[in-house]
């Protein structure tokens, strides 16, 4: 095999929020793709308006920097392990990974899980300790921590050699000693270019490539994004596709893109060990080979961790269906648009429901739900969706449903009430230690105790509670778990709420609405203060007469109603009730509308 010096690729792995994107401005601001004059935006990977709202990366993309004769091809990952699908992907396609660790939080859930996946894969890498500018910084004891992980998860000793460096991605600096500030990236290119192996070109071979990614181009149609394994290719070269199952097809290479910084530009040719989008080749899915028709070998199906949580999506068949600019409101829009969403993404997987309305989306996560959920609504689709629930198996000691690590990092003088919430949760405690006025808990917790938990706990320690957690495995089914301790205020009948029904609500209650919204029967308009439910009438007006009052009115000042985001009404919707989404408003509501017709199925 013939091996190339001037190419690298790697992944940069880390936790959500540690840092990745921004140190990938960095390399490119440094590299010289950007002109002297050029306006230049933070996070520029992140292109996405979901992953610029959220200030988190979603999809993996692929980019390149230049580093006087050294290529790099770099694949920014997402750092949530909703998408750790992504991040599986990404892992097929490169030589080594450069793993970020945050310099004041350490190791979290994720690091652990994307760590475990490049040591399976055995591939090298190279350690930043980021974000040292920060005041709670402790580079040294993370390093510690770093070490202490690679053991636990089998390390040898060739793992523990790894470079380690600090790194401050927003000054876009890097030092191998902690003492030495650094003054440019220069030494984290270095460690890559040393410790990364360089790419195998295979150029003796024919061409053979996986897909990996699926994209679209407005002018060439469908794209492939992968990374040639070995041999070269051209443009209207012919080629074979080979699915999962076997079947073959021919095609002829169109187009062929390479990347470097945020833009993709056209290639006459590329070689084995470049990352590339080809078009030209047609339909394809994640996993299929694209090869030269000679060739006979395949590669492996691209295998992801099941999908652990599932909700169920369903026509939107309330009164104000189709009133609030959707435009895409049937079975058939919602079955194509979601068959779309898990033909490009294989964590996410679709089943029929109960009826030809529903349809059963299976993911990894409620975030990577929810992203999905956000994104239709953009694009005019309006529908409803059910409360989340944990997909689970049978084992051999029965049912089992995952299991997922959590680790909350909360100041101390909440700890008493962070362990009251976890502990009717199934939450058994594996960690928790003292840095600095904060504590960090670490527990093992089934995934449906998880459910409604953030926003619990960012109540109960007033904001203050950082949580994350990824999936750990499968135990045993626990049980009935607590749900949402208080009932709904639903409205018992139609028309727009009025200051005056609301102000004489306000003592049942915390409402979700102000005064003048549409409402109808079975509309969920608030949370009770009690366990139960209770229809209240939301549209009464105040009696008017000729009759001139001795007093002054009563002031119907009302308090500013709670703010329900998607998020929020997916944790916080009990399974009688769904939540209706539309491009203009985001509504929750009773599965069963009729007041006497729930009362009859209670009863």
């Amino acid at each position: 095999m013939s091996t190339v010096s001037d190419l690298r690729t790697v992944a940069i792995i880390a936790h959500v929020d540690h840092g990745k994107t921004t140190l990938v401005d960095a390399l490119f601001q440094q590299s010289g793709i950007y002109r002297d004059n050029q306006a230049v935006v933070e996070r520029a990977m992140d292109s996405m308006d979901q992953e610029r709202e959220r200030g988190i990366t979603i999809m993996a993309k692929c980019t390149s920097v230049q580093y006087d004769d050294t290529q790099i091809q770099i694949v920014d990952t997402p750092g949530h392990a909703d998408f750790g699908g992504e991040v599986e992907r990404t892992l097929r396609m490169v030589d080594g990974v450069v793993l970020l660790v945050d310099a004041a939080e350490g190791p979290m859930p994720q690091t652990r899980f994307v760590l475990r996946k490049a040591m399976e894969l055995k591939l090298p890498m190279v350690i930043a300790v980021n974000k040292i500018d920060r005041a709670d910084a402790r580079a040294l004891e993370v390093v510690e921590e770093c070490y202490s992980l690679l053991i636990d998860l089998g390390g040898d000793e060739e793992d523990l050699e790894c470079p380690i460096l600090f790194t401050n991605g927003r000054a876009g600096t890097a030092s191998n000693d902690l003492d030495v500030p650094g003054t440019d990236i220069r030494p984290l290119v270095d460690a890559i270019i040393s410790g990364i192996p360089a790419a195998n070109r295979r150029v003796e071979q024919p061409f053979t490539m996986q897909v990996n990614q699926l994209g679209y181009d407005d002018y060439v149609g469908r794209l492939a994004v992968g990374r040639l394994y070995s041999g070269e290719i051209k443009i209207n070269t012919p080629v074979k596709v080979v699915d999962a199952s076997g079947t073959e097809r021919n095609a002829r290479i169109a187009n062929i893109f390479g990347f470097k910084g945020t833009q993709r530009f056209p290639l006459d040719s590329a070689q084995g060990g470049d990352i590339v989008a080809i078009a030209g080749v047609g339909e394809l899915n994640i996993g299929d080979t694209i090869s030269l028709p000679e060739v006979t070998e395949t590669f492996e199906p691209i295998e992801v961790d099941e999908p652990t949580v599932s909700m169920v999506f369903q026509v939107n068949d309330g009164p104000m269906a189709g009133r609030s600019g959707g435009k895409f409101v049937t079975s058939r829009h919602l079955k194509d648009r979601l068959e779309r969403e898990a033909y490009s993404n294989p964590s996410i997987r679709i089943e029929p429901g109960e009826s030809p309305d529903q349809f059963r989306v299976m993911a990894r996560g409620e975030l990577q739900l929810s992203v999905v959920i956000e994104g239709m609504r953009r694009e005019l689709y309006e529908f409803c969706v059910r409360t989340p629930e944990v997909v689970t198996r049978e084992g051999e000691e029965g049912k089992e449903e995952p299991l997922e690590r959590l680790v909350i990092d909360v100041p101390t003088e909440f700890m008493g009430i962070v362990t009251e919430h976890i502990g009717p949760r199934r939450g058994v405690m594996l960690d928790q230690r003292l840095e600095g006025d904060r504590m960090r808990l670490e527990y093992t917790i089934p995934t449906r105790g998880i459910f409604g938990l953030r926003n619990l706990l960012l109540t109960t320690t007033r904001g203050t509670a950082i949580v994350h957690h990824v999936f750990e495995g499968w135990l045993p089914w626990c049980g009935d778990l607590p749900q949402r301790a208080n009932g709904a205020l639903v409205a018992d009948r139609p028309g727009p709420t009025t200051n005056y029904a609301l102000f004489n609500l306000q003592p049942r209650g915390e409402l979700f609405i102000g005064s003048g919204i549409d409402t109808y029967e079975g509309m969920v308009v608030g949370e009770h203060s009690r366990d139960n439910d209770l229809n209240v009438n939301v549209v009464r007006e105040k009696k008017l007469t000729n009759v001139r009052a001795a007093g002054k009115d009563d002031a119907t000042t009302l308090a500013p109603p709670r703010q329900m985001p998607l998020e929020r009404c997916l944790e916080w919707i009990r399974d009688d009730e769904m939540v209706e989404v539309t491009p203009e408003a985001i509504r929750i509501r009773k599965r069963v509308l009729g007041a006497s017709q729930r009362q009859s199925k209670r009863g």
